[in-house]
């Protein structure tokens, strides 16, 4: 299956020509943020997050990263996911929509019509699934997994109720240290991610509402959190 993304018009490209204030030069993005790392710094932050506890594993292009996930999931397993551009580029949301090999509580989830509803079975259910898919807002050198998000949903299964973690990431989210992580989100994450729901919510930007560091894995439970690096720019 080739590589579908559903919301093309979400993408970074297509958010700098559509949207009012990028477009117009009113808010500028910081285009560091959107290059990929060199290869010394992918490694670098293989290593040190694997000497955290971690898997990791760098896969050449999202149509690689594709195939590896569905490969990656073992089948009958039940499986959500937290809003994620980068999922959305490679096509595994796509992908999502007519799978059969898995539980997909997030199909459950968007199914039920009731908001009140809804969002009683994204608590009880939604993050304490056997595999949570994510992605990251930016990734240490020296090994620190960084999300950000505004209602909670990207990051609600990271701390210790989802089975394993899945986090997918380009390497453009790749900086130095904590410090430039947290550059990297309000120069660059923040304004993307607002321009992204100004378009689709129609609600004037988004907020960094939780910020969740990942500094270790969890000695209790070996691997849990998987990283897969892309080396290409995707997401924000």
């Amino acid at each position: 299956m080739s590589v579908v993304n559903n919301h093309p018009e979400e993408t970074r490209e297509a958010l700098l020509k559509s949207d009012p204030k990028l477009s117009s030069g009113e808010v500028v993005v910081d285009e560091r943020y959107a290059k990929v790392a060199s290869e010394a710094s992918v490694q670098a932050t293989k290593a040190s997050l694997e000497a955290k506890g971690h898997e990791v594993t760098v896969i050449e292009t999202k149509e690689l990263a594709f195939e590896f996930l569905k490969e990656l999931i073992p089948k009958g397993k039940s499986i959500n996911n937290g809003h994620s551009t980068t999922l959305e580029e490679i096509g595994f949301i796509t992908y999502l929509k007519t799978a059969t090999e898995w539980d997909n509580v997030h199909a459950q989830i968007l199914a039920e019509t009731d908001y009140a509803k809804q969002g009683e079975l994204r608590r009880t259910k939604g993050f304490n699934v056997d595999y949570y898919l994510s992605s990251a807002s930016a990734i240490t050198e020296d090994g620190i997994i960084v999300g950000c998000d505004w209602s909670g949903t990207r990051i609600g299964g990271w701390a210790a109720t989802a089975g394993k973690v899945i986090i997918v990431s380009g390497t453009n989210k790749i900086v130095k240290d904590e410090q430039e992580a947290s550059e990297r989100i309000y120069k660059y994450t923040y304004e993307l991610e607002s321009a992204r729901v100004r378009l689709a919510y129609k609600v004037p930007s988004s907020s960094v509402a939780n910020y969740v560091l990942v500094k270790n894995g969890n000695p209790f439970a070996p691997k849990r959190f998987h990283v897969v690096l892309i080396k290409e720019s995707l997401g924000f």
